[in-house]
């Protein structure tokens, strides 16, 4: 899918986000809006994944370890075919299937872990990375981590593994928007340089800008390191992405637009005049 398209699909999740946050009254706008680059990259170009067939043993597989951006992945899921998009009418209603965090798989398609407790994530992924070893099959494994999620021992005893066992179909993403709940994540642990830290536990390391679709595209479809080694993507991003009134706005995190705000972040997305 040509890069054009690619953008326009973002702005379009986006601006559905935003509706959804101001409709149900639910938080993590913020969250959300940084890594949906990320996710249009993995879905609509780089992963292999059949919605007409999402269990499919020989699929790649997606995690979002950072759970508190379902609201993104959900919305990518539904523009992508796993489900009707009307479904996402009923989301943050009491008992529904779309909470704030990703399901069971048993419960949505296009599923690969219920997640939220942060750092669980990529060990999960390592696990199912090494089940395509043991199973002789080829699919690959991202997760998506946010960067404030690197706090989280597991996270590092599962890098430590990873390279150990030179686990060369295994990627993460790192959502590094600077932000962490309650303040910047560079006060709270010190996380930077974060590439060479991911280097010195023997994963192959790289810096992107992580809303230029482009970039995403190119480190996501790139060959196989040839040492084995999993790999890690430093994505640079902006917390709100897409909206000036939000970004790097860490209020964003809980806010709730208002009416003339989403009407506002609308404008600025193109998506009305």
């Amino acid at each position: 899918m040509e890069l054009e398209k690619l953008q326009e699909i973002a702005s379009e999740i986006r601006g559905r986000i935003i509706s959804t946050s101001h409709r149900t009254k639910t938080p993590h706008l913020g969250s959300c809006l940084s890594c949906v680059d990320i996710l249009v990259a993995v879905y609509f170009h780089s992963l292999q994944i059949d919605p007409k067939k999402p269990r499919d043993p020989e699929r790649d597989r997606f995690i979002l370890s950072k759970g508190h951006g379902a609201a993104a992945l959900f919305q990518v899921l539904a523009m992508k075919g796993f489900y009707p998009e009307s479904m996402l009418d009923s989301y943050g209603e009491d008992g529904g299937i779309f909470a704030e965090h990703p399901p069971t798989p048993d419960h949505l398609a296009g599923i690969e872990a219920a997640t939220g407790s942060l750092g669980h994530g990529l060990p999960i992924g390592l696990g199912m990375a090494l089940s395509a070893r043991i199973q002789k099959q080829s699919y690959k494994v991202v997760a998506l981590l946010s960067d404030g999620e690197c706090n989280e021992g597991s996270v590092w005893e599962a890098a430590m593994m990873a390279a150990a066992q030179k686990v060369d179909n295994l990627m993460v993403v790192i959502d590094f928007n600077k932000w962490q709940a309650t303040g910047r994540s560079e006060e709270i642990l010190a996380l930077t340089p974060l590439v060479d830290k991911w280097r010195a536990f023997g994963w192959d390391a790289c810096e992107i800008n992580g809303h230029d679709m482009g970039a995403l595209v190119e480190v996501l479809t790139k060959e196989k390191n040839s040492e084995g080694k999993p790999v890690a993507v430093i994505a640079h991003t902006v917390k709100g992405k897409g909206v000036s009134f939000m970004e790097d706005d860490n209020n964003w995190h809980y806010r709730i637009p208002s009416k003339e705000e989403l009407v506002s972040a609308h404008k600025e997305l193109g998506l009305v005049k």
